[in-house]
């Protein structure tokens, strides 16, 4: 059931098949970080928020015009990288990002964007990492100059996309959780700052897990037989569909186009190599179908102080129609989404713009909404899914009054 502790469900199935689970990213995060980007990312001034371009690069349905400028912004080029050796860490270039001139020099910028390369990696898990990288090869000799340097570096992670808010909750979590130590009070700075890496470490690989944490807890509420609504593509509503899957439950699943990105199409995709019945919708037929839906999952791009949530354009108008036919609506968001934002309404948001093709020549005197991404309220939530445990929208305000002490 829901109220066992997460870790212990999760540390259980972990030692029952420890010899078939495949790589995953808090073991590379343990082991050795990426090779370094000699053609790193940096912060592409484009009309097109970061965080989509990102999603533009992962995914692989996406429409010609959107990937053709994403990738331009994104600047993605053959794998030249080369390994720096020392201590397995990403150095930069010194080209942009982080080094102030020739030479090689750490970047946290670079190190950022090469975990962010990986698509599985969230954004914010990618931050994470690379703030535990600023650590390591910090060459401060006193705590107070670690601290400005990882604030620094926290704050350049911040401003390279203003519009994710994932990755400033990820940043602002991870300089409270990790600088929040005894070790900060030692002596001897070389123990503070092993105990700041071990608490980074440790940070990272909880945050990892956080998936198959919500794929654990949700499996009591995927029952044989049941039809569930989802929209968009969610890595965390993918793994916990996975996880029902192969735990033999018989369910189908009703996908949303999710124009103009097409992300339902490309979740669609991934269900049916599982063998998962899969129905694709347009986006406009949500309330047609929605008669024969049990219940919505959704993931979210941040989770606000209210219990409601931010994500992708079109979730508010499906949680409206799911919460006036009486039909549960789930979201599944990992704590490092829990974000201190307290939006009123829709226009409250920072815009996270995206490209739009609509297939046709627009005239110049239309205007196009390109804002991608809406503001649910918690009055048309049921649960909230996440590696803290299963939440109400009501005590959302409490988690990350803990979080954040």
């Amino acid at each position: 059931m829901w109220w066992r502790s997460p870790s212990f469900i999760l540390d259980r199935q972990q030692q029952q098949q420890n010899d078939s689970v495949p790589p995953n990213p808090e073991s590379l995060f343990l082991s050795s970080p990426p090779p370094s980007m000699a053609d790193s990312v940096q912060n592409p001034k484009s009309n097109i928020s970061a965080y989509y371009q990102t999603r533009a690069a992962h995914h692989a349905v996406v429409t010609s015009d959107w990937l053709a400028q994403a990738e331009a912004a994104v600047g993605r080029h053959p794998d030249d990288d080369e390994s720096s050796g020392i201590d397995g860490r990403a150095a930069a270039t010194g080209e942009d990002g982080g080094g102030g001139g020739g030479g090689k020099a750490f970047g946290v910028i670079d190190e950022f964007n090469s975990w962010r390369k990986q698509p599985d990696l969230a954004e914010a898990v990618a931050a994470i990492f690379a703030l535990a990288a600023v650590i390591r090869a910090s060459q401060a000799t006193t705590m107070m100059e670690l601290e400005i340097e990882l604030k620094k570096a926290s704050d350049s992670l911040k401003s390279w996309d203003t519009t994710s808010i994932s990755l400033t909750a990820g940043c602002d979590l991870f300089m409270r959780y990790v600088t929040r130590t005894s070790a900060l009070e030692y002596e001897d700075f070389n123990s503070a700052k092993s105990r700041l890496i071990e608490r980074a470490e440790k940070f990272g690989e909880i945050s990892c897990k956080a998936r198959r944490i919500i794929a654990m807890l949700s499996q009591d509420f995927i029952f044989d037989g049941c039809t569930i609504l989802v929209h968009g593509f969610s890595r965390v509503v993918l793994e916990l569909l996975k996880t029902a899957a192969q735990n033999k439950k018989l369910f189908r699943v009703f996908c949303t186009e999710g124009r103009p990105d097409r992300t339902g199409l490309r979740l669609s995709n991934e269900l049916a190599k599982l063998d998962v019945p899969v129905k694709l919708l347009i986006d406009s037929a949500v309330a047609y179908t929605m008669d024969e839906v049990d219940m919505v999952f959704v993931g979210a791009d941040g989770v606000v102080e209210s219990g409601g949530i931010i994500n992708m354009m079109g979730t508010y108008q499906i949680a409206l129609v799911a919460h006036s036919m009486n039909k549960p609506v789930y979201v599944a968001a990992e704590s490092y989404k829990f974000a201190r934002l307290y939006p009123l309404d829709q226009k409250d948001m920072g815009p996270a713009l995206r490209s739009i093709d609509f297939g046709v020549p627009i005239p110049s005197k239309v205007e196009v909404e390109t804002s991608a991404r809406d503001y649910t309220p918690p009055q048309y939530l049921t649960l909230l899914f996440t590696d803290l445990g299963v939440l109400t929208p009501s005590v959302v305000s409490d988690e990350l009054i803990q979080l954040y002490l």
